[in-house]
């Protein structure tokens, strides 16, 4: 056994990727493009007894006496358990969810790989060829947790079939790879003609799998959306890295929304003198003036502005190393989730950070809540938190850098990240402020609506919106439509969201949260002294571990 944690830490990161190939290309690690995770019962007991046996290892180093060793250890310890108490309470036979399970993975796994050579496109022909034993073996996951009882909502599965069969269907991304493959200049003919010829058997095994996810599955699922406080505090842990308390939370989440109700009242009167709020939110929603008018447009819109952020801020207010100086933004073929996501850059660099943006078929693109949005994906935010990690050198181990990541942090910074381009000018207009408020209130709504919907809380009585009622889906549609700003489309995705990915929802505001009042408290403790530059530099330094960790390593690195 290696005496060194970040031998140990080294070691694990092989050890997964190896165990876990579609998690290696998300990576970058080279050398498994060609191979498939193992998503069968059997796979999947691998992987969790792989997750025991260097929980156990981790356990077994002593605790190391230099600060970084110690840190290294406690967060290896920590992810190793997290991840050991998720399959102990079997979650591998429910992961099947609108937006972040097997479904989705599986097919997005090819927007992440390498198509640059030869090489690379018959890595795309051989996960093509056999994709039907990760769908085979997701199919036999599922059905071992219905034969035990356990199968998750009928929303989630419905879902979930329209997706496949859109996989399976005349619009299927599956049916683009050939030609991409033939235009890109450097795929032989053996790998075009190797993808062509597996891209309707690939799609017939999406159709498989909406098959049984529809004539066998479905018939067995749940009425009922939550999933009760006991399993959601575990599963909100898994996000946060600490402890819930949720009925604290769910009422300083309606605070927060009437805090924010009140400074969008204020903005939308800049905007629009005499207005009120959903006449204003109504106007930056469809006037066209406002908006790009198409996704090509738009991409070089938010390419720009990630672009100019991170020209200016390098130097002032961040040290940012020249491998991370790129961030790029592209669109996400249609058919999956609404909304914006983030990858990080592969572990050489190779491949940059990138933000991708799910629009649909969606041409006219509203602008007002989309620059607070690049700067939470791309620059400062989560491009910033995750290039600062994989740079951070020999102080923070691989399994670190690599495997660790809990939204708490993660997601809490990059809405912290709005929050700070707000305060340094980058809102310019009152219309992206209002954006900015408007991605804040979406956060303000998912903990109340998360949280009330698992647990069935009441709204408060009190409340100007449907006091004392029960959550609903269609209550939780119109609170985003009449308090966020959402269109009709993305707060069906975002309830959809929220109800199949419990806990996930609500660790962006309350990780935002967490770090504000640890810059609010060490400014008070220091006063003229305090270094917001500095500050930055120490949270980002150790990239997106557990609120609990997070906490301890600010207040044992202040003052070093």
């Amino acid at each position: 056994m290696p005496d060194d944690i970040y031998r140990l830490c080294s070691d694990i990161v092989d050890e997964t990727v190896a165990r876990i190939p579609t998690l290696a290309t998300y990576l970058g690690i080279p050398g498994h493009d060609h191979e498939w995770t193992d998503y069968s019962p059997s796979g999947q007991g691998a992987i969790a007894d792989m997750l025991r046996d260097q929980l156990a290892r981790v356990d077994a180093v002593p605790v190391p006496d230099e600060s970084w060793r110690r840190l290294a250890h406690r967060v290896a310890v920590q992810a190793c358990a997290d991840e050991v108490a998720w399959y102990d309470a079997g979650e591998h036979l429910l992961e099947l969810n609108s937006i972040s399970s097997p479904v989705q993975d599986i097919r997005e796994i090819f927007d992440h790989m390498d198509t640059s050579t030869a090489e690379a496109w018959a890595n795309i022909a051989a996960r093509l060829e056999t994709i039907a034993d990760p769908l085979s073996g997701y199919r036999d996951l599922l059905e071992a947790g219905r034969l035990q009882g356990m199968t998750v909502a009928r929303r989630q599965v419905v879902e979930a079939v329209r997706q496949a069969r859109n996989q399976a269907g005349d619009g299927s991304f599956f049916g683009s790879l050939a030609v991409s493959a033939a235009g890109s200049g450097v795929a032989d003919t053996a790998s075009v003609e190797r993808i062509d010829a597996a891209i309707g058997p690939a799609k017939a095994a999406y159709g498989a799998l909406a098959e049984y996810l529809e004539g066998t599955y479905l018939p067995e699922a749940g009425e009922t959306d939550g999933v009760g406080e006991e399993r959601y505090v575990r599963l909100a842990r898994r996000f946060l890295g600490s402890d819930l308390d949720p009925e604290a939370t769910y009422q300083w989440g309606w605070e927060e929304v009437a805090r924010l109700r009140a400074v969008m009242a204020a903005v939308a009167e800049e905007i629009e003198p005499g207005a009120d709020l959903p006449h204003v939110l109504h106007l930056l929603q469809t006037d066209p003036e406002r908006a790009a008018h198409s996704q090509g447009e738009f991409r070089d819109l938010m390419q720009e502005r990630l672009e100019v952020a991170l020209g200016d801020l390098q130097g002032e207010h961040f040290e940012v190393p020249t491998e991370i100086r790129r961030v790029d933004v592209k669109m996400a073929p249609p058919g999956g989730s609404l909304g914006a996501y983030y990858v990080s850059p592969s572990e050489d660099f190779a491949r940059p950070g990138t933000v991708w943006w799910s629009k649909g078929g969606k041409q006219v693109i509203p602008l007002f809540d989309e620059v607070s949005t690049a700067y939470h994906e791309g620059f400062p935010g989560h491009h910033l938190q995750s290039g600062l990690q994989m740079t951070a050198g020999d102080k923070v181990s691989r399994l670190q850098k690599l495997l660790v990541w809990y939204p708490g942090t993660g997601e809490g910074w990059a809405l912290y990240a709005e929050d700070l381009m707000d305060e340094l000018g980058y809102l310019e207009k009152p219309d992206y402020r209002m954006g900015k408020l408007a991605a804040e209130m979406l956060r303000a709504c998912r903990v109340v609506i998360d949280i009330g919907s698992h647990l069935d809380l009441p709204i408060p009585e009190g409340q100007p919106f449907h006091p004392g009622e029960r959550w609903s889906f269609d209550v939780g549609v119109e609170m985003l439509e009449d308090y966020a700003a959402q269109d009709h489309d993305s707060s069906v995705s975002e309830i959809n969201r929220y109800l199949g990915w419990p806990g996930q929802a609500i660790s962006y505001k309350v990780g935002q949260q967490a770090i504000h009042d640890l810059r609010s408290d060490e400014r008070r403790r220091r006063g003229a002294g305090f270094d917001q530059k500095d500050f930055h530099a120490r949270l980002l330094a150790i990239g997106s571990t557990g609120l609990t960790v997070m906490r301890d390593h600010m207040a044992e690195s202040e003052g070093r």
